[in-house]
C-alpha cells in the first residue's frame, strides 16, 4: 500500500470550496441555489485589463518569466504601495505570486517547524492553521471577538508570545469577520514587540481596498522599527474581481527575499505572463471599477447586516471592511455547521459554518455579500422563513 508522510495526516482543507462544489452539483439538478458561501466578487474584470492580457499574448508574451515577476509589474507595485499607503517600497523587495495563498505556504514553511509556535487569528482563514500543523509547529490560535468589533486586540497578542514564538500572522480587514483593527490597536501591537525583535509578522492585507465608514487602511509596512520582519501579503483577486487570474504579490523582508525566489523557483518557477500584464494595467489603469464595485459592497453591507438583524434568533454586528457578515446565530439553537448544512440543503441558500474557521467560529455563520442585491434580500428571506419554521436539528 502507498503511504504518505505523516505530515499529510495533519493538512486541512479551506471548506468554501467543498460548500461551492455542493452548491453547483444541487444546481445542476435544477435546485435554486443563492451562492454567499464563496469569497468571489461577482463582478466581471474590467474590459482594459482582460484586453491588457489578451494583447500580451498577441505580443508573444507566453514564455517563462523571472521567477520573482516581471521588472514592470513589480515596479508598478512599489509605485500603487507608494501612491496609495504612502510606503516606500523597492521593486526588488516585491515578489509576483500565483495568488495569495504561495505567500501563505511560504511564510509558514519558513517558520515552522516541530517545538515553534506560530500564532495566527481564530475565527480566521483556514489555510492559516492548516499551514501551521502541516509543518509540524504547534498553532496558538489569537481570539478575534465580537465585542471587540472583531479586531485583533493588542494587549492579547503580545501575552501569547513565547520564546517559542517565531511567527505572528495578522489579518486586517479580516475573512471571515470582516473586522478592521483601528490604528490605535496596531500601534499598541507593533510598540509591544519591540520586545519580541524575533518574532516575524506577516500581514494579510488582501482586503485593503474595501474598508468601511470613512476609516483608512492601516499598512504594517508603514511601521519603520519592524519593518525588517514584516512579510505583506496583498494582489488582485478581491480588489480587481480577478480570482481567477491568480496573481497576488508579496513584499518581503530583505533577508527573506531570496529564500523566498528560491521557494519560487521550486514551487511554480514564475507567474503567467498574460496575466502578469493585466496586473500591471489594473495598478496603472482607471480605477473607476474598483470605485464602483467597494461602493456596491459597501451599500450591500448594510442591506445585509439590516436584514441579518430581522432574523430570529440573529445578531449581526457591522463589518467595517472586506464582503464578509459573520452573523451571531447562537441564540437559534442551532450548531452552526448543521444550520449552514441545513440552509443549503432545505433552504437553497450557501453560507459557511463558523467553525471552519476555528474553534471559536462555533456560533456564528460567514455569509459572503459579493452577490447581487436582490439575490442578497432573497437569500434573507429564505433564511428567516427557514428559522421561523424548523427548530434545530
Amino acid at each position: 500500500m502507498l503511504r504518505t508522510i505523516a505530515a499529510f495526516d495533519r493538512i486541512g482543507e479551506e471548506n468554501a470550496f467543498a460548500v461551492l462544489a455542493r452548491a453547483t452539483d444541487l444546481a445542476a439538478k435544477g435546485r435554486d441555489i443563492i451562492n454567499l458561501g464563496i469569497g468571489q466578487p461577482d463582478f466581471r474584470t474590467p474590459d482594459h485589463i482582460v484586453e491588457a492580457a489578451i494583447k500580451a499574448l498577441r505580443d508573444g508574451h507566453h514564455g517563462y518569466t523571472p521567477a520573482t515577476g516581471i521588472l514592470p509589474l513589480r515596479e508598478a507595485v512599489a509605485a500603487d504601495l507608494g501612491n496609495r499607503l504612502k510606503v516606500e517600497v523597492s521593486p526588488s523587495e516585491v515578489m509576483i505570486m500565483p495568488g495569495g495563498k504561495p505567500t501563505m505556504f511560504m511564510s509558514i514553511l519558513m517558520f515552522g517547524e516541530p517545538g515553534v509556535d506560530i500564532l495566527y487569528p481564530d475565527p480566521g482563514f483556514p489555510i492559516y492553521r492548516s499551514m501551521i500543523e502541516f509543518t509540524g509547529a504547534r498553532p496558538v490560535p489569537v481570539p478575534i471577538r465580537e465585542e471587540n468589533g472583531f479586531a485583533f486586540s493588542a494587549e492579547e497578542t503580545l501575552k501569547l508570545i513565547t520564546p517559542q514564538t517565531r511567527l505572528l500572522i495578522v489579518n486586517s480587514p479580516a475573512n471571515p469577520t470582516g473586522g478592521v483593527t483601528p490604528k490605535s490597536e496596531v500601534d499598541k501591537l507593533v510598540a509591544g514587540l519591540a520586545r519580541f525583535p524575533d518574532v516575524a509578522v506577516m500581514s494579510d492585507e488582501i482586503y485593503d481596498h474595501m474598508v468601511y465608514d470613512g476609516e483608512a487602511h492601516v499598512c504594517l509596512l508603514s511601521y519603520p522599527e519592524i519593518r525588517d520582519r514584516v512579510i505583506l501579503l496583498n494582489g488582485w483577486s478581491k480588489t480587481y474581481a480577478m480570482t481567477g487570474w491568480r496573481l497576488g504579490y508579496a513584499i518581503w523582508p530583505g533577508k527573506l527575499y531570496d529564500c523566498a525566489r528560491k521557494l519560487a523557483v521550486n514551487l511554480h518557477s514564475c507567474v503567467n505572463a498574460a496575466s502578469q500584464y493585466a496586473g500591471i494595467a489594473a495598478l496603472t489603469g482607471p480605477q473607476d471599477d474598483v470605485d464602483r464595485m467597494v461602493a456596491a459592497f459597501d451599500a450591500r453591507r448594510k442591506v445585509v447586516t439590516e436584514g441579518l438583524n430581522k432574523l430570529p434568533g440573529v445578531f449581526c454586528a457591522t463589518p467595517k471592511g472586506a464582503f464578509y457578515a459573520f452573523p451571531n446565530i447562537s441564540k437559534t439553537g442551532w450548531k452552526a455547521k448543521a444550520l449552514a448544512s441545513a440552509l443549503l440543503e432545505e433552504a437553497g441558500v450557501a453560507v459557511i459554518g463558523g467553525p471552519d474557521f476555528g474553534v471559536l467560529g462555533e456560533g456564528y455563520i460567514r455569509l459572503s455579500y459579493a452577490n447581487s442585491t436582490e439575490n442578497i434580500l432573497k437569500a434573507l428571506d429564505r433564511m428567516g422563513e427557514f428559522l421561523a419554521s424548523r427548530k434545530a436539528g
